[in-house]
């Protein structure tokens, strides 16, 4: 077989962020979020179930990434994994298909979405510990950044392709006026349901590049003895690890911060469809500006990231989704920060989507810069370890803050205080990002 070049080879680490992208904006955030709040009724009992379940496939991921990021690093074949997880993925999303208005089966739609959530994040551990074999450390950020604003790109498309020709408003017709394609019923919200099949086919399409394209350069097969070597060797990092205090750090500070930054973009739509009452397809139009300001500033950033390091831009970045998350406390039909409305005025709209495209430009730019820092502080030789210790991080109060959400909103009934945990979770990480050393550590 003919040598795969480099170019290619980073062409097709960038289609797994074009195809998984999908499963964050269209069942995540902005088409499904919405639509299960729209079948459950109540904003505050949807937003304490989605923050359940969420928090549960939060946790499994917290307590397996590292162990499974030690195998890889001791197996190899990181692709033959991807090949696993991307399985999960497809199964975990087509089901979703299953949500139908009436008589829906909630336990079980929401066991799909976690198996495909937990699926998504598990292939998403082992293609970021590719990052460093596709260029020299000075190009990392750049690459991190293009591909992050090619997922969004990827995210884009299918969320217009859902509102444009699938997902229904109130009338039964799509945003464009049309019946949902392929004769789905309107009536049964099958448009709105196929959110989840599509996602299934899109990243079954978008990976063909990735595993023609991308190959493992540790290939082996994996063994009892190598699973115990694996363990051994978690273990020995992690006792090593509070003296890697610029690394320690770093875990600790993106484990508050990112968890933050997914909870506002979990519980962001079906926010909106709570407080301001939106449409599924309000929500999507919402979702089309946050993606686009995502891209562009997810591309500026991986420039920026390579000029001047990452953690400038994470810094910058988190402070600025600190200021953006205490303002949207501030927004609701009746007022607008302070400032009461009238029900027919569209200001709390208008401030939403400011804030929504906000909250995409300086979350395009963080997650990128976030991974680029991951390569800088880890071990060259237990990267995929590394970065199941980075999924550690951002899981392991990713599970509290939806339950955090979940128990605050049922004790108060109120889904504007319930996302008030999210702004503590990113003053704590900005804080801790004092101790994080923009080079890390230095391994022999």
């Amino acid at each position: 077989m003919a040598e795969i070049s480099l170019r290619k080879k980073v062409w097709g680490w960038f289609f797994f962020d074009w195809a998984s992208q999908p499963y964050n904006t269209l069942l995540l955030t902005f088409i499904f979020g919405p639509y299960i709040k729209s079948v459950v009724g109540d904003g505050a009992e949807a937003q304490a179930l989605w923050g359940w379940y969420v928090g549960m496939a939060g946790l499994i991921i917290a307590l397996t990434a590292p162990i499974l990021g030690a195998i890889a690093d001791n197996a190899g074949n990181r692709v033959r994994w991807i090949w696993l997880f991307s399985m999960m993925y497809v199964v975990g999303s087509a089901g979703l298909w299953m949500a139908t208005p009436e008589n829906m089966n909630i336990t079980l739609v929401m066991i799909f979405f976690v198996v495909g959530l937990i699926g998504m994040e598990f292939a998403t551990i082992f293609t970021n510990s590719m990052l460093p074999d596709l260029g020299p450390r000075e190009e990392v950020g750049r690459i991190s950044g293009n591909g992050w604003a090619f997922g969004y790109i990827g995210g884009l498309v299918t969320l217009v392709i859902m509102l444009l020709c699938f997902a229904e408003q109130g009338n039964g017709k799509t945003l464009i006026g049309i019946d949902p394609l392929f004769g789905f019923d309107a009536s049964q919200r099958e448009g709105t349901r196929f959110v989840g099949p599509l996602t299934s086919i899109w990243f079954i399409l978008g990976m063909i590049p990735f595993f023609l394209w991308v190959r493992d350069p540790k290939q082996s097969t994996v063994s009892v003895f190598k699973v115990t070597d694996a363990i051994k060797s978690l273990g020995q990092t992690l006792s090593h690890l509070p003296a890697q205090r610029s690394l320690m750090a770093y875990l600790v500070s993106s484990m508050f911060y990112r968890d933050a930054l997914n909870g506002i973009f979990t519980f962001g739509g079906l926010y909106a469809a709570g407080v301001l009452e939106w449409s599924v397809v309000d929500t999507g139009i919402f979702g089309i500006l946050a993606i686009i300001t995502g891209a562009i500033f997810a591309w500026i950033g991986g420039r920026a990231d390579a000029k001047f390091g990452p953690k400038p831009v994470i810094t910058i970045c988190v402070l600025t989704l600190t200021v953006v998350a205490v303002l949207v406390v501030f927004v609701n039909r009746e007022a607008v920060f302070g400032i009461p409305v009238g029900p027919d005025s569209s200001l709390p709209d208008v401030a939403f989507y400011i804030l929504g495209g906000t909250i995409g430009a300086a979350g395009g730019a963080l997650q990128s810069a976030s991974r680029t820092m991951m390569v800088r502080q880890a071990n060259p030789d237990r990267m995929t370890e590394a970065f199941g210790l980075y999924a550690l991080a951002g899981k392991a109060t990713s599970f509290l803050a939806p339950f955090l959400i979940f128990f605050v909103t049922s004790a108060t009934g109120s889904q504007v205080l319930g996302i008030t945990p999210l702004i503590a979770l990113f003053l704590i990480g900005l804080i801790l990002l004092k101790w994080v050393k923009p080079d890390g550590e230095q391994y022999s």
